[in-house]
């Protein structure tokens, strides 16, 4: 007799990161995300907005790809102590329909981009994997 010995628990639930209205309301105020992460450095969003304006540069130097890298290495860190403290065991899913989840999702997107720019082929496809297992919705 045969048995199946799939995953028996199912699939984790996903895992919800929570609002972060302190840091939304300096930005409705008027900083800049260089001003709010100075005060919010744990916020993956903001690394995102960092990390998205240095790569999307009109005329981007090598440089600019660098920068945006290590902001978006460094929002990718805190996006994952953040899901870790939120009940996320390395695998699951993090959805995009939940908006705080964005943050960090974006910092994934953004890592894997410039990986690719500097030729960090295992990088890039390392942050691609994570994206589809995170959502599938966002695999490229």
């Amino acid at each position: 007799m045969s048995h199946s010995h799939g995953n028996l628990l199912g699939e984790p639930p996903a895992t919800l990161l929570p609002a972060t209205p302190e840091a939304d309301a300096e930005l409705a105020q008027g900083a800049t995300p260089a001003e709010v992460v100075a005060h919010h450095p744990t916020v993956s969003a903001l690394w995102a907005e960092l990390a998205e304006e240095a790569l999307n540069r009109s005329e981007r130097q090598l440089s600019d790809t660098i920068e945006a890298y290590a902001y978006a290495r460094t929002g990718y860190h805190r996006g994952l102590d953040a899901l870790r403290r939120n009940g996320w065991k390395g695998f699951g899913p993090v959805p995009w329909s939940h908006e705080p989840n964005r943050g960090f999702l974006r910092c994934v997107t953004v890592l894997a981009k410039a990986a690719e720019a500097i030729g960090e082929h295992d990088e890039h496809e390392r942050c691609t994997q994570l994206l589809r297992d995170c959502d599938p919705t966002l695999a490229p």
